[in-house]
């Protein structure tokens, strides 16, 4: 097997490459986030991109095996943002000058959400004189419904795959119609082909999971064209009937090296895309965003959600965060972006530059 320096030294990687990578321990891994941080500066700058997130509602039609705000979860107290408050928190951002949000939700496909949430868009833009970036993350839609979305104003979408090997899907979905595969990835070719800036990511560290599984993940994000990803370390909850595998885990530490690994072999493998520091990685390390930008991610998600619903937005447990007001949380993270190096992105959307390449490149996005 090659080593690290070599690989990093390619122009072009196999998937055998990016095992190597994913399994580098110790210097070899130090080598590889140093060289993930230098492609990031390169290709993205040092300029750091918040996307205020809006966790609206905890609603969800889904039933996925590993998701604590799943339908079947008995226990979850389900909320429903106001518009007043989603608006209230929109304003917050623009006015601290975040440059962008994300609005996510449970996975509802109902006319009546559809149009909520083209009436909000609608609101949003208004608001702030379409100075306010918008990216969605509210699951599977119909195509009919995120065009009317993108045409309300949101540019950019993120869908998880969660996994591209199918068998491990459904291994961690229930078996239905409403938790099929292929309609998934239908969903990511429609959104790409109405024109968003189209995002996906995976869970790391999954029960069954293989670390060759994650390299076929980074070469679907490569084949695909992605133009921006999320994901994160796997983090169990107690009342999701994937908790039965416990037992089969990597250690936490191992779940959080082999995330911010993944980050950087993506930086690698795709230089200029945006790169997301998801907030699971926090759960196991209290810098773990911080490690993950320092590891090529280039944004950072602070959560605007109002304080007294973000205990109920639980999909795994021991998320962070629940009690710090808005403004606390951008101090924080302001401070500690600071002194990485970097500096935060303000009034600026932060847009995927792969995105526009490509557009650039195909005539079309």
């Amino acid at each position: 097997m090659k080593n690290t320096n070599i690989i990093l030294e390619q122009s072009s990687f196999t998937k055998e490459d990016l095992t190597a990578l994913l399994h580098s321990e110790g210097e070899e891994m130090m080598l590889l986030f140093a060289r993930a941080n230098e492609i990031r500066e390169q290709f993205t700058g040092k300029r750091i991109f918040f996307r205020g997130l809006i966790e609206l509602s905890n609603i969800c039609e889904k039933d996925c095996l590993y998701c604590g705000i799943r339908k079947s979860n008995s226990n979850v107290h389900r909320y429903s943002l106001t518009d007043k408050e989603i608006l209230d928190a929109a304003r917050f951002a623009y006015e601290n000058h975040y440059g962008s949000i994300v609005l996510q939700s449970g996975e509802i496909a109902t006319k009546a959400f559809a149009k909520r949430i083209e009436k909000l868009l609608l609101q949003i833009k208004s608001m702030t004189n379409d100075k306010l970036g918008i990216t969605l993350s509210l699951g599977e839609q119909d195509p009919e419904v995120y065009l009317r979305w993108f045409e309300a104003g949101a540019h950019r979408y993120l869908l998880r795959i969660e996994t591209t090997n199918e068998n491990l899907f459904h291994r961690i979905h229930p078996d239905n119609d409403l938790h099929d595969f292929k309609h998934r990835l239908d969903c990511l070719y429609s959104i790409r082909k109405i024109g968003y800036q189209t995002g996906t990511g995976v869970m790391i560290g999954l029960p069954f999971q293989t670390v060759e599984d994650l390299s076929a993940d980074l070469l679907f994000f490569r084949d695909f064209d992605i133009d921006m990803a999320g994901m994160g370390p796997y983090i169990e909850h107690s009342e999701t009937p994937l908790y039965q595998y416990k037992d089969l885990l990597l250690s936490l530490p191992q779940r959080f090296n082999l995330a911010l690994k993944m980050i950087a072999t993506l930086r690698v493998l795709m230089k200029d895309i945006n790169i997301a520091a998801a907030t699971a990685l926090q759960v196991i390390d209290p810098i773990g965003r911080e490690k993950a930008l320092r590891a090529g991610a280039n944004v950072i998600m602070p959560n605007i959600t109002p304080v007294n619903y973000r205990k109920d937005y639980r999909l795994y447990e021991n998320k962070p965060c629940l009690d710090e007001e808005a403004v606390q949380c951008q101090s924080c993270l302001e401070s500690r972006i600071n002194a990485g190096g970097n500096e935060i992105g303000f009034d600026d959307w932060g847009d995927s530059k792969h995105f526009f390449d490509r557009k650039n490149k195909n005539g079309r996005a």
